[in-house]
């Protein structure tokens, strides 16, 4: 597996080894043993996660405030732009973020520490997003932060997609969710 650093050092984007011939390809999404050994991280994931969404659907940021979530995410079919953000106060890079494309073409993951906010934008006319969580969900740790947020100014490809009312498609949450000012974040 082929480990690249992103501006942001805790979040690393993995190419994976593909096999391919004229009857298609094959490669391991996911094994214990060569991520540590690649990413140098020994986590163990405890939850599959699969969603699909059409174009111009945005989910996220999402973030655990108790019981943060790693996530290891990827799309299997179509493209979506994902982003993630440092919301641990004491970091240098807090409110920092990076954007990436995963697509069921380039077979890219992403690794998502926890204390980052999580959110992606699909790109294509729909897409399938797998991802695994080093933690569990807990509805009553779930937090979310205002995907347009002009302190974060976070730059959203959405230039050319099918978006009514010229703004993505959210989630009722989603929408409602506080700017990084109002939020609960890490310490």
């Amino acid at each position: 597996m082929k480990v690249i650093p992103t501006a942001l050092p805790e979040v690393l984007i993995l190419e994976p080894k593909v096999f391919g011939d004229d009857r298609g390809f094959f490669f391991e999404s996911y094994n214990r043993k060569t991520f540590a050994l690649d990413t140098g991280l020994d986590v163990e994931f405890v939850q599959d996660n699969h969603s699909k969404s059409a174009q111009g659907v945005l989910r996220g940021l999402h973030y655990q405030l108790v019981k943060p979530q790693g996530k290891l995410v990827r799309a299997v079919t179509g493209t979506v732009w994902d982003v993630a953000v440092d919301l641990r106060r004491s970091s240098p890079r807090f409110k920092q973020w990076v954007g990436v494309e995963l697509s069921a073409q380039n077979q890219r993951l992403l690794w998502v520490p926890p204390g980052f906010g999580h959110g992606f934008v699909v790109l294509s006319e729909t897409a399938d997003f797998l991802y695994k969580t080093t933690d569990y969900w807990y509805p009553e740790h779930d937090r979310n932060l205002a995907w347009n947020d002009p302190e974060l100014a976070i730059a959203w490809p959405l230039k050319g997609l099918h978006l009514p009312g010229g703004q993505p498609s959210l989630a009722a949450k989603d929408a409602a969710a506080p700017r990084l000012a109002q939020a609960e974040v890490y310490d």
